[in-house]
Parts: structure tokens; C-alpha cells; sequence
């Protein structure tokens, strides 16, 4: 049947996070005891009041009716609010958020509107896995500008203006960063601004979907800067810092004509979200901050016990993230070592010899730009990262 399919999907890539988490999920139903480490999502339940919110619109009976297709009124007014008051971007209004199912589908109805055939995006690697994919299904190039372990991750202003082209039309960077942890400084991002100034319809995709999980202070916003608001699409969402994952709402802040463009393409491809999740993500923005605020401290403990640990494993490098739930050590190491009939030759034969052996799924940083890594998620419990650390170090001292 593949005959039929489209070239389109023949040649996307599967989401390496996605397709590890099926394979520990398999591996589970089996009666396998699998700590899963590969799946960015948080632990935790989506706090109560806001559990009680949806709870609320689904008595009232108001809300199961097609929303609007940017989003209920009351809610990107919130979000706008929350963007002047918290990022400081001044010029946000209601007109300039659209709401969709997930800054994922932020990202793609962006890129959609955003690129035409041959155009060239750089992203700032490592990156989230799905951004390459976004782009090519939208006829777009990917380039990537690399940062190291040395720098933290992060690509630099200088790189960038080396990258671009008379075919570039955006950069893209997510700050926390998925996969690294990183956090772009503030000097850092102006540097990165002034490169994007002096291009004309150069424009900037600024993924902040982890900005209540950092370690460094108040996230900073691109779009706050003067002269990028109009040259700035801030995307972001519930799923991280509320851990709202299965709700499925995020939204962007954008200039008025791109913020028209992605409403009118969600408008003939999905229309708008799910109302009853739309009054959930009002309760989160709007109400009580605190649980947002323990999961983050949560999160510093986790990265404290993990980083312990991986210290203690010969042969790891890693840097100390600075936001988001992962680490992304190093693991040049282990490459062209054997044990239990497997040959580790990179990231890829690392991350299912550990699946394997040490029955702890994590994602190959390949996915992420960054083949001489892995991705470590430490969502999960104090007591499953302590163990699942304990089968690694085993794991990988068996390599020889």
C-alpha cells in the first residue's frame, strides 16, 4: 500500500520521543519492569482547580458547541495579559494570541503560513525533534547552527549571522530548551536580535512552552526587546508548567497579520480547541500559581539527585541544565563497546542496549541534532530516576 501513500509522509521521520515511548509501552505490556525516561511529559496531575474549572464548564453546559476558532475571547485576553505583565511584551493584545491543540500545532499552522517552497529556516541545535520535520513538510530547508557542551548548547548570535542566506525566513530556538535544558540570557538574546534586525522579513519563532520550569530566574522573552514584537512569534503552553499534556491546548503571540494567517489556515484544518480544555487553560493562567511553582521545585531536586549520579558514571559528560526536565550528557564513551550480544556504534545502539539490559528508555540524541548524545527525561519520581541511574551505571560498566 505504500504505493499510494504521498511523498510527503514517506519521507517525514517518526518522532524518535513518540516512537521510544511505544517501544517501552510494548515492552511493559509484556510484564517488563521499563522505567520510561524518554517522554517529556510531566508526572504530575494537572492541579485541582483547574481540574474543577472543567468540571464547571461541563455543568454549566455552555461550552460543548464549536468554539471560536482563535480561541474564546476571555482566554486570549488572559494569555495577553499574562504576556505584557509576566514577558514584557508590551504590545500583546487579544488579537494577537491564537489558542490551538498544543504548541506543537502552534509550531506547524506557523511554519505553514510562514514558508514558501525552497525557503530556508535556521534552527538553533540541538532542537525539539519535530522542528525539522515542520519545516520540510512545509516545503521549507532546515539549517542548523550547532552549540556545544562546552557552551552550555547554545548556538551564538555569530553563528547565526554566518548561517543566513537571501533564502532565510526565520530561526527558530526554544528557550528553556528541549532537548539541552539550556536558557538563552537576556544579552544573549539581544545579540541574537540585533542579527535579526538587520534583515528585512526575517522572522523569529520563539518556543518558551518551558518557561515556568527554570532555574535561573524570570524567562526571558525575545518579543519584549524594541523593534522584534513585529518580528516575533512567541509560542507557548499548558502542557509543561501546568502539566496539562492531555488537555492539548497552546497558542502564539504574533504580529496581526501572521496571527490572521494561522487563524485562517486552523480554520479549514482543525478549527478551534476543545472549549472544555479552553476553560481548563483559563483556570490555569488566571488562578493560583503555587502548584506551577512546587513542580518547578520539584524539578530542581530531581535535576540535583540525577546530576549526582551521573557524575558518578565514568565516561559520562554532561552540563547542569538550567530549565526544563532533562539532561543531555556525552556518551562518545561507550561508542564502538560491546557487551550481552550488542555493539554500541552511537547514540541510537546506546539508547536500545539500555532498553535491553538496563530496562531504561531514553531517546537518542540524534533526533535532536546532537548524534554523540542521549536525552534523559527526569519527569518521574525520586525513587524511579535513583533506580533507573543504579541499572544505568550497571549497564554501561558492563560495556567493554
Amino acid at each position: 500500500m505504500n504505493s499510494i501513500l504521498s511523498d510527503r509522509i514517506l519521507n517525514m521521520e517518526e518522532s524518535a520521543t513518540l516512537a521510544m515511548a511505544k517501544k517501552a509501552r510494548e515492552l511493559k505490556s509484556q510484564g517488563i519492569d521499563i522505567i520510561g525516561l524518554s517522554l517529556g511529559e510531566p508526572d504530575f496531575k494537572t492541579p485541582k482547580h483547574i481540574q474543577e474549572a472543567a468540571k464547571a464548564a461541563i455543568d454549566e453546559g455552555k461550552y460543548f458547541s464549536y468554539p471560536p476558532v482563535a480561541g474564546y475571547q476571555d482566554l486570549r485576553e488572559a494569555i495577553a495579559k499574562k504576556l505584557r505583565e509576566e514577558n514584557n511584551i508590551s504590545e500583546a493584545k487579544a488579537e494577537n494570541i491564537v489558542v490551538s491543540t498544543g504548541a506543537k500545532h502552534s509550531i506547524a499552522n506557523t511554519f505553514m503560513c510562514l514558508i514558501n517552497e525552497g525557503d530556508e529556516v535556521v534552527i538553533f541545535s540541538p532542537y525539539w525533534v519535530s522542528y525539522a520535520e515542520i519545516i520540510k513538510l512545509a516545503g521549507g530547508v532546515p539549517v542548523l547552527i550547532e552549540g556545544t557542551l562546552e557552551n552550555n548548547f547554545k548556538a551564538t548570535a555569530e553563528q547565526l549571522e554566518a548561517a543566513l542566506t537571501d533564502k532565510t525566513k526565520a530561526i527558530i530556538y526554544s528557550s528553556p530548551c528541549n532537548p539541552t535544558g539550556s536558557v538563552f540570557s537576556q544579552s544573549e538574546l539581544e545579540a541574537i536580535a540585533e542579527v535579526v534586525k538587520k534583515r528585512e522579513n526575517l522572522v523569529v519563532i520563539a518556543d518558551e512552552i518551558y518557561e515556568l520550569i527554570n532555574f535561573t530566574g524570570k524567562n526571558f522573552s525575545i518579543a519584549s526587546l524594541p523593534g522584534m514584537f513585529e518580528r516575533t512569534i512567541t509560542v507557548n503552553g499548558f502542557s509543561k508548567g501546568y502539566a496539562m499534556t492531555g488537555w492539548r491546548v497552546g497558542y502564539i503571540c504574533a504580529p496581526l497579520a501572521i496571527a490572521k494567517a494561522v487563524e485562517k489556515i486552523q480554520g479549514q484544518f482543525t478549527s478551534g480547541g476543545t472549549g472544555i480544555a479552553q476553560r481548563a487553560a483559563l483556570a490555569g493562567i488566571a488562578g493560583d500559581q503555587q502548584p506551577s511553582k512546587d513542580m518547578a521545585d520539584a524539578y530542581f531536586k530531581r535535576r540535583a539527585i540525577v546530576l549526582e549520579l551521573l557524575q558518578e558514571i565514568p565516561g559520562i559528560k554532561t552540563h547542569i541544565p538550567e530549565g526544563a526536565f532533562y539532561f543531555f550528557p556525552d556518551v562518545t564513551a561507550f561508542f564502538g563497546k560491546s557487551a550481552h550480544g550488542h555493539t554500541v556504534k552511537d547514540a541510537d545502539d546506546l539508547c536500545l542496549y539500555l532498553l535491553d539490559i538496563a530496562n531504561v528508555s531514553l531517546v537518542t540524541g540524534a533526533a535532536f541534532g546532537a548524534p554523540n548524545c542521549v536525552r534523559l527525561s527526569y519527569a518521574a519520581s525520586e525513587e524511579e530516576l535513583v533506580e533507573a541511574m543504579k541499572r544505568i551505571k550497571k549497564a554501561l560498566g558492563e560495556l567493554a
